[in-house]
């Protein structure tokens, strides 16, 4: 299948592995950004054929994961209204809140739909006039814009009933404060595919400008992943500290401007708290004020009480990358996927999924 079997061939990946385990013997410390790049290293293997001193650290890469559990909590809040209907997209179900989930809550009763976009739920408000339909708008650049078109198609069709609740965060400004904490050391970034297809290669160039950083977008394939740590391992030993597209086939590099364009017309850029990490200034997107009437914090007048995570769960750590989910103690005994304690195993791209599916 092309673009699928040539970026799997094996001949080929093995004379990159074995480049790679070459290049450098200086200790370096990579974080991949993206959720789906972290199943992609562990489904092929790829930590086990790294050489001792190249050490990969998974990143804040999943924004299920990122999602503050105060979001959590005042999204369960809105199930206990008799005119609301949840609308969501399905990982968002066993993220736990403090006392339950949108999971359990369906199950007592309330009127939670799983939809497969924000279409669905403007279709679900144009069905039910007489209800409230709450959208649970969370994702990064790769899935706003999608927000961004429905709030402009409900303003156009007059719906007055639908609402978004949203929790849209941009990676970039995430970056720069996980290279402020000295603690993790990180040399260089994998980039994330899916968000580099909107927002192109610019607004990562800040990275080496500011902070000596060099960073490489890849894909998922194992071939696209071997070829961006060479290319990264090379820019490390060469402080060569550029961003370098390894991903052509799909990421400009100016992005998708008409994705780009959507996000401009119908959102403004916010301070952001993300788990584990804190408020991160200007990483997070907001209704701005043509469309605020669809403003679900401002319908229901939400006020947040901002706080992260359950009793035990280390998920905040595993997201900046201190620890390995192995180092939290509930994991594999307490926490589970069929019993999440934390939002890092509940997401497909989660860390702790991750690990409970591939490792050992």
């Amino acid at each position: 299948m092309k673009f699928v079997d040539e970026f799997r061939d094996e001949i080929y990946a093995k004379s990159l592995v074995k480049e790679l385990q070459n290049i450098s013997d200086e200790k370096i410390n990579i974080m991949e950004v993206c959720g789906t790049h972290t199943m992609s290293i562990f489904r092929y293997g790829i930590r086990d054929i790294l050489p001792n001193n190249i050490r990969l650290i998974s990143g804040p890469g999943c924004p299920v994961c990122v999602t503050p559990q105060s979001y959590i909590d005042k999204a369960l809040e809105l199930t206990l209204a008799k005119d609301v209907i949840i609308a969501t997209f399905g990982d968002m179900m066993k993220v736990p809140g403090k006392k339950t989930s949108l999971l359990k809550r369906k199950a007592e009763g309330a009127d939670i739909r799983i939809v497969y976009s924000p279409m669905d739920a403007m279709l679900l408000a144009q069905n039910n006039p007489l209800k409230k339909v709450v959208f649970l708008s969370v994702g990064f650049e790769t899935t706003a814009p999608m927000t961004a078109v429905t709030a402009m198609e409900a303003k156009k069709n007059n719906v007055r009933n639908l609402f978004f609740l949203t929790a849209h965060k941009i990676v970039p400004p995430a970056m720069g404060a996980l290279v402020e904490d000295k603690e993790l050391g990180i040399d260089g970034f994998l980039l994330p595919g899916h968000v580099s297809a909107i927002i192109g290669e610019k607004p990562y160039e800040f990275l080496g400008e500011k902070y000596n950083i060099p960073g490489v977008i890849t894909g998922f394939e194992p071939i696209d992943v071997l070829k961006g740590l060479i290319s990264l391992v090379k820019m490390i030993s060469n402080k060569d500290y550029r961003i370098v597209n390894e991903y052509k086939r799909i990421v400009k590099h100016e992005g998708n401007s008409n994705a780009m364009e959507y996000l401009n017309n119908a959102f403004e850029i916010t301070d952001c708290r993300w788990r584990g990490i804190g408020n991160i200034p200007k990483s997070g997107y907001i209704l701005n004020k043509e469309y605020e009437d669809f403003d679900a914090i401002k319908h229901f007048n939400i006020v947040y009480e901002d706080y992260d995570g359950s009793p035990g769960c280390k998920c905040g750590d595993i997201l900046k990358g201190k620890i390995t989910p192995l180092e939290c103690p509930l994991f594999k005994k307490i926490c589970t996927p069929d019993n999440p304690v934390g939002s890092c195993m509940v997401s497909s791209e989660g860390t702790c999924a991750a690990y409970y599916k591939y490792n050992g």
